[in-house]
């Protein structure tokens, strides 16, 4: 099952277990994440907390959840950021699966974490963030739980500064490109490629037959030349020798599914069904609804997330897309914070999903 990236107050979340990065004597601290669980779930959770006989760094204790919203907490304790270099990144890396280990020895389906460490312990919240994932990626590959990893509020959630500037100027360029400045401004500004030519040309025809007799623009005249010099020869039919197509002929060649093309790529890759589903931070039983219906229609960002999973280059990215009945477009931060990633062969979900979170736009995958 996949990971959700989520704000919210972790003392309200609704699961089978919830983590709290605690302190070796596991009792209730002044303030931040661990003041706040003791406090919701009331004096049962310090007595019993009491009988645990504390809790070293790294280490994970299983108690009841008492007035929480959940079966139980899990209790953790992380490094301090003034400990050795090679300590503290293990210590966390620990947290996590100590944590997880205890979770799936009670049959736990649901778990939510807060950032551990990043508190008054000072564990750099990017660095934080992307160990969380790490691991908490690494325990999904071979197991089934879904995941929460809860942040109070966007101060708590940092990413990398430059992969943030690198994104915003591409949304920037763009978004530019997109809505400050008008198609055919754009195209009259910079060089049309052989592609482009053949577009514009085909649209002007387009046009060209639905009217009674349109002068060519100069844009269509160029790109007519300069396809012309290429070899391409252009006929124009006139519209009453044009064929009408037949509906039942369409309909008998429709195109390969969404489902159809997701298996096919599946195959081509040499994944297995759950290599692919997981990569895409993608549950199970959904994936199973895909395998089994040919018709089936993802959402978007579900769509998506198989394109990313795949490792698919944008042009088959976009067909597989358009497969589901959706597009990418430029008037859409997040379709081109999708675009930016694929673009430049940036693959892992997570943290295409900590991109996404920070700009406030849906998170990939289910």
């Amino acid at each position: 099952m996949p990971i959700h990236i989520i704000r919210n107050d972790i003392t309200k979340i609704k699961c089978d277990a919830i983590v709290n990065a605690t302190n070796p004597k596991l009792a209730s601290a002044g303030g931040g994440v661990d003041a706040a669980i003791h406090r919701a779930a009331g004096s049962g959770l310090d007595e019993e907390c009491r009988r645990l006989g504390g809790c070293k760094p790294g280490q994970a204790k299983l108690s009841g959840g008492y007035d929480l919203p959940c079966k139980y907490v899990i209790h953790t304790v992380g490094p301090h950021w003034l400990s050795g270099p090679n300590q503290k990144k293990k210590i966390l890396e620990s947290c996590y699966r100590e944590s997880l280990r205890v979770a799936a020895e009670q049959g736990c389906e649901t778990v939510a974490f807060p950032l551990i460490a990043t508190g008054t312990l000072g564990f750099p919240k990017d660095q934080a963030l992307q160990i969380a994932i790490s691991e908490i990626s690494r325990f999904l590959l071979t197991q089934d739980m879904l995941v929460w990893l809860v942040v109070y509020d966007k101060d708590s959630f940092q990413v990398s500064k430059k992969l943030i500037d690198d994104v915003t100027e591409y949304i920037d360029e763009c978004y530019v490109e997109a809505h400050y400045v008008g198609e055919e401004t754009v195209l009259s500004t910079r060089a049309l490629d052989s592609a482009e030519s053949r577009r514009l040309w085909e649209w002007e025809e387009k046009q060209t037959l639905r009217s009674v007799e349109k002068p060519p623009t100069p844009d269509t005249q160029k790109a007519q030349e300069s396809l012309r010099e290429e070899g391409v020869c252009f006929t124009r039919a006139p519209m009453e020798a044009m064929p009408s197509p037949d509906l039942r002929d369409m309909l008998k060649k429709l195109d390969e599914s969404f489902s159809q093309m997701l298996l096919r790529k599946i195959d081509e890759k040499g994944m297995t069904d759950a290599e692919c589903y997981k990569k895409a931070n993608v549950d199970r039983k959904l994936f199973s609804k895909i395998r089994s219906n040919v018709n089936y229609r993802p959402s978007k960002t579900t769509a998506i997330a198989f394109a990313i999973a795949l490792e698919l280059p944008y042009d088959e990215a976009k067909d597989m897309l358009m497969k589901a009945g959706f597009a990418l477009s430029h008037s859409s931060k997040f379709d081109i914070i999708i675009e930016y990633f694929i673009r430049n062969g940036i693959y892992d979900i997570f943290q295409i999903n900590e991109v996404l979170f920070e700009f406030d736009q849906s998170l990939l995958g289910m």
